[in-house]
């Protein structure tokens, strides 16, 4: 995911408030312990997930893809006062880990952990949300998007992440995983119900407002 030059990239991290203590440490624990530690949101990621949170003060999150906690923890700054934030994930070894992460960072009364198939609980999720965050399998990021798409209120917003997969999409002649996310962001670009802005931060990230 190194996309972009690294002394930029160090002199930004230097430019960020740094990550609170609790996700500072949650990050070392990660890459200490848990497979796939690159799947970690980390620190200028986390930074910007929390101040788009804060910036749209959101009641009702999703996040598709929990992984060990960091990003859910990231978004939760942001939630109004009463706001709650839903996050699923299919890994059930992670659930220990992940919840005594969400009690120490004090959020564990406003998230609403839940392990299974996300294909198969968002149907079953009767609520309305100002801000959903995809980050799971990018096979079904497509799925995905269609499944919360009238969950999501208007004015509301989805954030996918890996939408640049390494700065794959634009190899002349991408793999199969590639063409996967670039039809992904053909189908977001391409929807008229919708506003989007691709922000290359770390993998990419696609914001999409519903109009």
């Amino acid at each position: 995911m190194d996309i972009i030059n690294k002394k930029i990239n160090s002199y930004v991290e230097a430019h960020t408030d740094l990550e609170p203590e609790i996700l500072n440490i949650l990050n070392r624990e990660t890459h200490l312990k848990i497979l796939l530690p690159r799947m970690l949101s980390g620190h200028f990621q986390g930074r910007t997930l929390s101040m788009l949170s804060k910036m749209i003060k959101p009641k009702r999150i999703l996040e598709i893809g929990t992984y060990t906690g960091y990003s859910a923890i990231c978004l939760a700054e942001g939630l109004d006062k009463e706001g709650t934030l839903t996050t699923i994930d299919i890994n059930e070894e992670l659930e220990p880990f992940v919840r005594s992460f969400f009690e120490k960072a004090g959020v564990d009364d406003k998230i609403d952990y839940r392990i299974g198939n996300a294909v198969e609980l968002i149907p079953s999720i009767d609520e309305e949300f100002d801000l959903v965050f995809i980050d799971a399998d990018k096979k079904n990021n497509g799925t995905y998007y269609d499944l919360v798409f009238d969950k999501v209120k208007p004015g509301g917003y989805i954030f996918a992440d890996n939408v640049l997969w390494s700065g794959k999409v634009t190899d002349e002649t991408p793999d199969k995983d590639t063409r996967v996310i670039m039809l992904f962001n053909e189908k977001v670009q391409n929807d008229d119900r919708v506003e989007n802005v691709l922000l290359p931060i770390r993998d990419g990230i696609m914001l999409i407002r519903k109009k």
